[in-house]
């Protein structure tokens, strides 16, 4: 006959933390600059990695400049892919640099670089949401993060 053990206590998941802009200093409607780098904050979010490696991983583009479409798609590949890594990414790295050159890409062939054109011309949240999910890499919780800063904006324009 075998001794019971100790029991086990089931494992909870660890909520996910919640990103605001306003925890990295980012004031989104504030134009462009902002709002690019919230996108690109959220962009690395909504991947499969640790938040802290997204956010890790974007301080590093912010510290490099790298926080304008132009920026990034004009890095070589190699060194973007050596950021990523840097910033924790340690297999992704290479997929990560294809869809973060070609989303720059789309950005600045659709909206000349700008998510504030993309946020203007969009009627309402769910037609931004459809614009910025055909951005490649970008999904539906990659949207649903960039957004929470958006709902003043569209609160705005029904007042």
């Amino acid at each position: 006959m075998t001794k019971p053990g100790p029991e086990k206590k089931p494992r909870t998941k660890r909520p996910r933390p919640v990103h605001h802009a306003a925890d990295f200093d980012l004031d989104v409607l504030s134009g462009d600059d902002d709002m690019f780098r919230w996108f690109l904050l959220t962009y690395l979010l909504g991947k499969p990695i640790q938040s802290t490696v997204a956010v890790k991983t974007w301080k590093l583009f912010i510290d490099r400049k790298l926080d304008t479409p132009w920026g990034i798609l004009q890095m070589p590949d190699r060194q973007l892919t050596m950021l990523l890594h840097q910033g924790g990414y340690t297999r992704y790295q290479h997929v990560m640099t294809h869809a973060l050159k070609t989303s720059m890409q789309q950005l600045i062939s659709m909206y000349e670089g700008s998510l504030y054109i993309m946020l203007e011309d969009s009627a309402d949240e769910a037609q931004l949401s459809k614009r910025l999910q055909i951005l490649y890499g970008v999904g539906p919780k990659t949207a649903e993060i960039f957004m929470r800063e958006t709902e003043e904006y569209f609160a705005r324009r029904v007042e």
